[in-house]
C-alpha cells in the first residue's frame, strides 16, 4: 500500500490517495461486536462517516443528515458506516437517542483514525488527545478509496450533495 507519511508532532500521518486500496480494519460497533471493513465492502459501496464526538451538535446533525439521506445511499447501493473515538456504550445510546440505523464503531484505541490519517491531536486548543477529524471517505466493493473530504475544522459539515454523487457514480 502507497501512502504518504508525514511526521507531524512526533507522530506519522497517513494521507490515503483516491485510487489506492484502503487499510482493512475492525472495530467494535454500538453492540460490542466486532466489524469488519471488509464485511461492509463485500455487500457494495461503503461511507466511511468519522466523526469527533456523539452528542456534540454538528456531530449529531451530520449523523442525523446520513440517517435521512440513508435511502437514497441505499438506492445507490451504498452503506453508512459511522466511526468515532466514543466507546461502544456512548455510540450505542447514540443510535438509540437518535434512531440511526447504520452502523457506528468505535475507535476507542484510536488505530483507525490513525491509520486513516484523520486523528486530530490536540483537538481544538481544548486538551483532548486524539479525537477523529471530521471526515468523510467513500470506498468501493473492492476497497478502493473513491472519494475522501476531511477538515480541521470540527463545525464544519461535510459536502452531503458530493458525497451522495460519489455514491451514485460507484452505482452507475
Amino acid at each position: 500500500m502507497k501512502v504518504l507519511n508525514r511526521n507531524l508532532r512526533g507522530f506519522k500521518v497517513v494521507v490515503l490517495r483516491l485510487g489506492q486500496k484502503v487499510p482493512e480494519f475492525s472495530l467494535p460497533d454500538a453492540d460490542k461486536k466486532v466489524r469488519s471493513l471488509g464485511e461492509f465492502t463485500r455487500q457494495g459501496t461503503v461511507l466511511l462517516a468519522f466523526f469527533p464526538f456523539a452528542f456534540s451538535g454538528t456531530c449529531d446533525k451530520e449523523m442525523c443528515t446520513f440517517r435521512d439521506g440513508f435511502g437514497t445511499l441505499q438506492g445507490a447501493g451504498s452503506q453508512v458506516v459511522g466511526v468515532s473515538v466514543d466507546s461502544s456504550y456512548s455510540l450505542k445510546a447514540f443510535a438509540q437517542t437518535y434512531n440511526l440505523q447504520f452502523p457506528l464503531l468505535s475507535d476507542f484505541n484510536k488505530k483507525v483514525t490513525k491509520l486513516y490519517g484523520v486523528l486530530q491531536d490536540p483537538w481544538v486548543g481544548l486538551g483532548y488527545k486524539g479525537v477523529a477529524k471530521r471526515a468523510v471517505m467513500v470506498v468501493d466493493n473492492r476497497g478502493m478509496l473513491k472519494y475522501r473530504w476531511v477538515t480541521d475544522v470540527p463545525s464544519d459539515e461535510p459536502p452531503y450533495g458530493e458525497v451522495v454523487k460519489a455514491a451514485q457514480k460507484l452505482a452507475a
